[in-house]
């Protein structure tokens, strides 16, 4: 239960989200509400059936997060790489501390703000 000096975190409507960063913004607000004990398993089949979904409705949007996409490969210079795809490499070498999710936020902060560098958006 929050206390009376710490917010709750304000949950967005779906309507503002932009993109699939939205809705793992509002994920990570609230992981219990998305998915079952923080299993990264569970979130990229979630993110499969998003992207999925972009492509049924023909819907264009940058989508990075497939199983063996640019993540996944982003993510092999930390020796994190397999045919499992990115939820198994980092949930099999989470450091100590520390859990799979917040591993997996912390490595796509590293990520998006390394894409926004490289696309020339940062500070966007």
């Amino acid at each position: 239960m929050p206390d009376e000096e710490t917010p709750s975190p304000q949950v967005k409507p779906v309507s503002e989200w932009r993109d699939v960063y939205g809705f793992l913004d509002e994920l990570r607000r609230r992981p219990g509400m998305w998915i079952r004990n923080g299993s990264l398993r569970e979130l990229e089949t979630m993110l499969v059936g998003y992207k999925l979904a972009l492509d049924v409705h023909g819907v264009e949007e940058r989508f990075d997060l497939w199983p063996n996409g640019p993540f996944s490969e982003w993510l092999a210079r930390y020796g994190r790489s397999s045919a499992l795809g990115w939820a198994a490499d980092i949930e099999r070498q989470v450091e100590p501390g520390t859990t799979p999710l917040e591993s997996f936020f912390a490595f796509l902060d590293e990520y998006r703000a390394e894409q926004r560098k490289e696309d020339g958006s940062e500070g966007r």
